[in-house]
């Protein structure tokens, strides 16, 4: 069943001055949904993240993306078309969030939606590389019951992203205190995330307990999930969608 929609930009007060620009997309009409928190490529919140946005609000739920990017230039809002000047210039964005920040942001797209959106009930979130990356940070810090999580960068290896001071995956514990349920895709050919990095990230977390399924589709490279791009594979993007469909109607059923 594809629930009829509607979707639009808000801005979400944060803390006692900061505005952040987020987009949400719900089922129309009445009833509470549960949340799906997303978070974005490096680009943030392009036109093809709020397709994926949408995509999960027809499944039922309601899906926010928020700008991460928010407090360092609210101009990036619309996102960033990708180009070797707006890489630089994001890797720097990027380099500026903090985790008590990004944190502090996620919980205010859950009380948001609750409050203005008519959310209700259980949590997931998904993400894609450096959107998968904080995804996985959020895990460890929010009241989630499943994470989706594509492709995430920089989890073994300390300096990028949230992976300061320490690498992210140290984090792995408090994902298994809160007993959070996570679903991870890798690209075999990914020249972010090599074989060695995977199977750090799947050591951690069967040491750590945590209940997950991990899926490496071969042959395949770093964001594959976007259609129009060159790495872009159209058998694992709608595998992968069928895994999330089905794993988000067992997780977040009421």
């Amino acid at each position: 069943m594809a629930y009829e929609i509607v979707a639009r930009d808000v801005a979400i007060q944060v803390g006692d001055s900061a505005s952040m620009s987020a987009y949400l997309a719900r089922p129309a009409g009445g009833g509470s949904h549960p949340t799906v928190l997303v978070c974005a490529e490096l680009w943030g919140v392009t036109e093809e993240v709020r397709a994926v946005v949408r995509r999960v609000a027809e499944l039922g739920y309601v899906a926010i993306v928020p700008n991460l990017y928010h407090r360092c230039d609210p101009e990036t809002a619309g996102g960033l078309e990708e180009s070797d000047a707006n890489r630089e210039r994001a890797f720097e964005l990027l380099g500026r969030l903090t985790r008590d920040e990004v944190e502090t942001d996620l919980r205010a797209c859950t009380d948001y939606v609750r409050e203005h959106a008519g959310a209700d009930g259980k949590c997931g979130i998904l993400g894609f590389s450096l959107g998968g990356h904080i995804a996985y940070f959020a895990a460890s810090r929010l009241d989630l019951d499943a994470a989706a999580i594509f492709y995430p960068g920089w989890l073994p290896v300390a300096g990028t992203a949230l992976s300061r001071p320490e690498p992210l995956l140290e984090a792995t514990g408090a994902i298994a205190d809160r007993d959070v349920r996570m679903l991870l895709f890798f690209a075999e050919l990914d020249h972010v995330i090599d074989a060695d990095q995977r199977g750090r990230i799947g050591d951690a977390l069967a040491a750590a307990g945590v209940r997950h399924e991990t899926v490496v589709y071969p042959e395949v490279q770093h964001a594959f999930f976007f259609p129009g791009r060159g790495v872009y594979d159209k058998d694992a993007a709608e595998d992968s969608w069928a895994r999330v469909r089905e794993f988000f109607a067992t997780r977040l059923a009421r």
